[in-house]
């Protein structure tokens, strides 16, 4: 076989795949493999003192291997973990022909290929336990070579640990870094002990769409598709909430939702433009009784995970213990910065964050700018759970006036290692209050703000129908599961996080590479004197010019001084 394009591992295994077709060997059979045990279960269950486990199946990929002569030892690694199998020639080979030994097994077969293996278990010499193999079946060829992540006296050399790599590649990731099977497993543990907590109210999980034809719920900035049968724009959601509550109009008691919401804004650390939430509303609650219930989310999840309220989280031990501090947000931000914001004008605000060296621009009203102070001064001090509560009716659209204070709402959000984890209102259910928020939102849009709220006419005509007084409150899936599983990146908790387009390698010829390595060494540089530099012919130098610049890795502009070339 012939693959320019390819490394040469990669032909090589092309080569044994032919070889094993070319044997009558199915390298992909279709029909099902009966595993009957797995790996974890035979290091749990055998022990010396029984009689062998025989008669056992077990399929997984092989991950290392050491061949000899007529015997061999492989490491084969399935869902639970890594287990060594004993391969012996006159085992699986009881007859003349040893071909599927001395050919398949030991030439044939590669680490990453996939295999199903039956025998007994027995202890090695070693004290090892393994699976002395008397049958083995090729599953599945791997014709690309798996990283080598080699260990010694508890060292790891070699490890895949490149962050580009294994959020490109999840799938070389969790099968060389098995530890990171282990986040993902929590995850899941994560989601399912809230459902069972939520089930256990007796409140309804339900779906809600995804295309909306208004983004509401929310102060972000949506994606925007084409509805082609409809001929309408629809928006990708950017939050649940305004469905839900439609429900609750309806008359459902308790309504929850994990969505997928998308918000079409920037991306670090602790942020993906496509998220997991959990939103629940809850009838005849608020929001002092939904931050008990709260609380009792995060002391169940941090025990159902580790059996302890206690979590390691970078240099801090978070403790989940309920209950939770609560301080309104006028106070903290006057214990942090000084300020009281309360009664402040919009240009009164705007000054203070002039004094607090915050960076505001014109399209920000009274909210956001408390935002932006609460966010650059406050928000990072709150590392144990803290309730940050009664939020100035600016920054709530949705949220029902303060029963005590009509310039405040019934919010809170709770704060755990410097970063929101909840949010959650009393539900502002009054329609004309309703409407005279969503106008005010449409004043910050026509100012320039882009992730002002769309006025939702149906909304509007739901909540005239009467909705009752309700509770209701989003928790982020994936930062819920960074602070439990001490991730420092939202990445590290999202099977595929989104990414920018991987770069093709370019092979540049040996003139294209002269002239970059000057370019980098000093740039911009006079094109002029680029060329005498280079010291090329003019062919070679207009080729190699063209080349960089067509590859994107070069520009050149105009100046006054003349025209200049630097890389991009």
């Amino acid at each position: 076989m012939s693959h320019p394009e390819l490394s040469e591992q990669e032909i090589i295994r092309r080569n044994s795949l032919q070889k094993l077709r070319e044997a009558r060997i199915e390298p992909y059979p279709a029909e099902q493999y009966h595993v009957n045990i797995t790996a974890e279960a035979i290091k749990k269950n055998f022990t010396d003192s029984e009689e062998k486990m025989n008669d056992i199946c077990l399929a997984g990929r092989i991950m290392s291997r050491r061949i000899m002569g007529k015997a061999s030892f492989a490491e084969l690694q399935d869902h639970t973990g890594k287990i060594q199998v004993y391969v012996n020639r006159d085992e699986v080979c009881p007859g003349e022909d040893k071909f599927l030994y001395n050919e398949v097994f030991k030439k044939l077969l590669d680490i990453g290929d996939i295999i199903g293996v039956k025998g007994f278990v027995f202890k090695t010499q070693m004290g090892e336990i393994s699976i002395h193999v008397k049958e083995f079946t090729l599953l599945s060829k791997s014709l690309h070579p798996l990283p080598i992540v080699k260990e010694k006296d508890g060292k790891t050399y070699d490890a895949f640990t490149d962050p580009e790599q294994r959020y490109r590649q999840r799938y070389v990731d969790l099968i060389v870094n098995p530890q990171v099977k282990d986040v993902f497993l929590k995850r899941t543990k994560i989601v399912n002990t809230m459902r069972e907590m939520f089930n256990e109210y007796g409140y309804a999980e339900v779906e809600t769409p995804i295309l909306q034809p208004i983004p509401g719920g929310a102060a972000a900035r949506p994606f925007v598709t084409h509805h082609n049968s409809l001929n309408i724009p629809l928006y990708m959601r950017i939050a649940n909430e305004l469905y839900l509550k439609r429900l609750i109009v309806g008359g459902f008691e308790g309504v929850y939702e994990f969505a997928k919401d998308f918000r079409n804004e920037g991306m670090d650390r602790t942020h993906n433009p496509e998220f997991t939430v959990m939103e629940i509303y809850v009838a005849y609650k608020d929001y002092k009784w939904m931050m008990k219930f709260t609380e009792e989310i995060c002391e169940r999840v941090a025990l159902a995970l580790h059996g302890t309220t206690k979590v390691q989280l970078g240099d801090h031990v978070i403790d989940y213990k309920t209950p939770y501090p609560r301080i309104t947000m006028t106070d903290a931000i006057k214990e942090h910065t000084g300020y009281d914001i309360s009664g402040k004008t919009e240009e009164e605000l705007r000054d203070t964050c002039d004094k607090l060296g915050i960076e505001t621009d014109p399209s920000m009203g009274k909210g956001k700018l408390i935002d932006e102070i609460f966010g650059e001064k406050c928000e990072g001090n709150y590392i144990q759970p803290t309730f940050i509560t009664d939020y100035p009716k600016e920054m709530s659209p949705l949220t029902k006036k303060h029963r005590d204070n009509p310039e405040l709402t019934e919010r809170f959000e709770l704060m755990v290692n410097g970063k929101e984890l909840a949010n959650a209102y009393s539900e502002l259910n009054d329609p004309i209050d309703q409407r005279e928020r969503f106008e005010e939102q449409l004043k910050l849009s026509e100012k320039g703000d882009d992730e002002a709220m769309f006025i939702d006419q149906d909304f509007l005509r739901a909540l005239e129908y009467g909705m009752p007084p309700t509770s209701g409150m989003g928790m982020g899936i994936d930062r819920l599961t960074m602070f439990m599983t001490n991730s420092p990146s939202i990445q590290d908790v999202l099977f595929f996080p989104q990414m920018k387009p991987e770069k093709k390698a370019v092979e540049l010829t040996e003139e294209e590479k002269a002239v970059f390595n000057i370019l980098k060494a000093s740039s911009p540089i006079d094109l002029n004197e680029l060329k005498t530099q280079a010291g090329l012919s003019n062919k070679k130098w207009d080729k190699a010019i063209k080349g960089l610049t067509k590859n994107k890795l070069a520009k050149v502009e105009k100046t006054d001084g003349g025209l200049f070339v630097s890389p991009i």
